[in-house]
């Protein structure tokens, strides 16, 4: 197996660190002026099992291997208290991802909606979902006319999944709306 050295180490690659799989999220390279200082590499990394993020400083030469991880399609079948409940797209198994590695995740999801599982050495650690995603409106007052003139042309609308975005005025009770999984934001309708 290659091992990558710090100075290798570059945004958005993974690394393991003492038996725990790193995504590099920043790196900083000083280079000493003094005649045999040593070359250090700042990282800014998640710890993938946390999600915890902190700057750490190794040398250059330092060495870590790459960590077995591993993308899995799978879909969405129910949430618990438990956490939620995937359906391994592959080996038809079923995972049960807790509360703390789903982080806002179900806010999205419905029965049936394919993320993508990582798995590090064949555990699951964490989900990716969707950029976005569809869901009908459950709630929302119908949009009164003469709104507009005050530049109020948004409104609050309960999702099926039960939060709360702001949608524009013309979209009605019982439409599916599009949802932006970063931002939590109106993105269309669907």
């Amino acid at each position: 197996m290659a091992l990558l050295e710090a100075i290798e180490i570059k945004r958005k690659m993974f690394f393991e660190h003492e038996g725990v799989p790193f995504h590099c999220l920043d790196f900083e390279v000083s280079t000493p002026t003094a005649r045999g200082g040593q070359t250090l590499v700042r990282l800014k990394m998640r710890n993938l099992l946390t999600r915890a993020v902190f700057d750490k400083t190794f040398k250059a030469g330092d060495k870590f291997k790459e960590p077995d991880l591993v993308m899995v399609p799978a879909s969405f079948l129910y949430a618990d208290g438990e956490g939620g409940h995937f359906m391994d797209q592959e080996s038809f198994e079923t995972h049960e991802i807790g509360p703390d590695m789903l982080g806002d995740a179900l806010d999205f999801l419905l029965e049936g909606v394919l993320v993508q599982i990582q798995k590090f050495n064949g555990n699951p650690i964490g989900i990716v979902i969707p950029q976005q995603v569809e869901l009908a409106v459950t709630y929302t007052e119908p949009g009164a006319r003469g709104d507009t003139a005050s530049g109020n042309v948004m409104k609050p609308a309960k999702l099926e999944t039960g939060i709360e975005i702001k949608v524009p005025l013309f979209i009605k009770e019982g439409e599916r709306v599009k949802v932006s999984t970063e931002t939590r934001e109106f993105a269309g309708r669907a």
